[in-house]
């Protein structure tokens, strides 16, 4: 017997947790590590730097599988980036999702635009 999500399941689930989260935050961090399935913050949290986030439905690989959230982040002092994540509040709350990267050294008044997705497979 074959189990599988339908595409309208993939775009069904994207569109619920669109409207689940009505209002998602991107914040950044400056510490090390590699990004984990059971983490439940940033390494080293900027945590006076988090932004509201766009947040829309597009297309990846089936029509309206992804949820695409986009912000930009202002450095208020000299930093270097090396790991960003999605949030459902503006301090505290849920981490949805995280990712590591080489570091991104920023002065005072230097921006990231982030786009973060979330792909129904």
């Amino acid at each position: 017997m074959a189990t599988v999500l339908t595409d309208t399941g993939r775009a069904q689930s994207v569109s619920k947790w669109n409207s689940g989260l009505a209002t998602t935050y991107i914040g950044w961090g400056t510490g090390a590590g590699t990004a984990g399935v059971t983490d439940t913050t940033l390494f080293t949290e900027v945590t006076a730097e988090r932004g509201a986030s766009t947040q829309t439905i597009v297309t990846t690989t089936v029509t309206n599988d992804t949820l695409q959230n986009i912000a930009t982040l202002t450095s208020v002092s000299g930093a270097t980036i090396t790991n960003a994540g999605l949030f459902d509040a503006s301090s505290t709350g849920n981490l949805w999702m995280k990712g590591d990267f080489t570091g991104v050294v920023l002065a005072a008044g230097d921006k990231i635009q982030f786009t973060l997705k979330i792909k129904q497979t």
